[in-house]
């Protein structure tokens, strides 16, 4: 049986871990992309990681290069390119950075890899998916964003840790952006089926949303640099349940149109979104709906408007991408 194929573009601290989850996983064969400045530092993380084979016991072949034509016949690509947003950095100058990092990138698998699906990590997520998905051509199904993903385990670990029990027992969702945006969902949140409400009192519950909401930054202030352990995890969560055909339900970012009210009746001028969507071997298999509360709609259609102001940037900015 032919082994399934995993290129990972961008060979920094994210990349590089996510090739490591997915050796690790033994998901298939691992290419590690960078620009040709950083040959090296894809070669070198590639071999490092094939030389723990013999140890953790995983075949995979694993390559580091700065050449597009190593991902042809990719199953899954993950996009982990373009550059932290810096102190002084205002939203349109991340954009100017990242959008034409993600076009080159997005060219790049048009051309060498137009049967694959793509996962974005790069930031802004929604802006970046929306780019790729202009530049690639590629159906909705095949082009998603992950932050989803990261945004609940971080808010099942602080669960976990604020009532002192396992995360494998906790069950939580979050619907809409990375970060401020995002929408928590208390009520559908349970430890082992019990309700996070009988457990927790409301202001514990808001102080766990709070902290997943600024996960991120807190990891920056304790080591200076993005987390990339947990982003790149959730990454290959999703990797996982394609490559093996799972038919998971993962948050992710993913095009919607009638969906939680993003774009009703607007056909093919909707958005990504996060929101619980069907990961399987076509890619985002189906979008999973659910009734929101007028509280949840409210915050729902607020991150949705954000989403929309930043695809309005990248259009203002980028006017061939409208």
């Amino acid at each position: 049986m032919r082994r399934h194929k995993i290129s990972i573009i961008g060979a920094g601290n994210v990349g590089a871990t996510c090739a490591h989850w997915a050796a690790a996983k033994e998901l298939g064969d691992i290419v590690l992309l960078d620009i040709p400045d950083r040959l090296g530092v894809a070669q070198g993380k590639a071999l490092d990681l094939a030389c723990c084979g013999p140890i953790e016991r995983f075949d995979s072949r694993i390559i580091g290069t700065a050449d597009y034509k190593d991902i042809a016949g990719s199953d899954v690509i993950v996009v982990t390119a373009g550059l932290p947003r810096k102190p002084g950095m205002s939203r349109d100058d991340l954009l100017n950075v990242n959008v034409p990092i993600v076009r080159s990138v997005s060219e790049k698998i048009r051309e060498f890899a137009p049967e694959s699906i793509v996962i974005m990590v790069a930031n802004p997520l929604d802006a970046m998916v929306y780019t790729s998905w202009k530049v690639t051509g590629f159906p909705t199904s095949r082009i998603m964003g992950q932050a989803g993903a990261l945004d609940v385990a971080r808010f099942r670990q602080f669960i976990a840790m604020e009532l002192g029990v396992s995360v494998e027992d906790i069950s939580a969702l979050l619907l809409g952006g990375h970060g401020d945006d995002m929408v928590p969902l208390p009520r559908l949140t349970s430890v082992h089926g019990i309700p996070l409400t009988d457990l927790m009192p409301e202001d514990k519950i808001k102080a766990c949303v709070e902290r997943a909401k600024v996960g991120g930054g807190e990891i920056v202030k304790l080591m200076g640099t993005s987390a990339y352990y947990a982003p790149a995890s959730g990454s290959i969560q999703m990797v996982e349940a394609i490559v093996k055909d799972k038919k998971r339900i993962i948050p992710s970012a993913a095009y919607c149109e009638d969906e939680f009210g993003v774009a009703p009746g607007q056909k093919g001028k909707g958005y990504f979104v996060g929101v619980p969507a069907l990961l399987g071997a076509k890619g985002v298999e189906k979008i999973v709906t659910f009734k929101l509360n007028d509280a949840e709609q409210k915050l729902m259609a607020e991150s949705v408007s954000h989403v929309k102001d930043l695809v309005g940037a990248v259009r203002k900015l980028f006017p061939d991408l409208g």
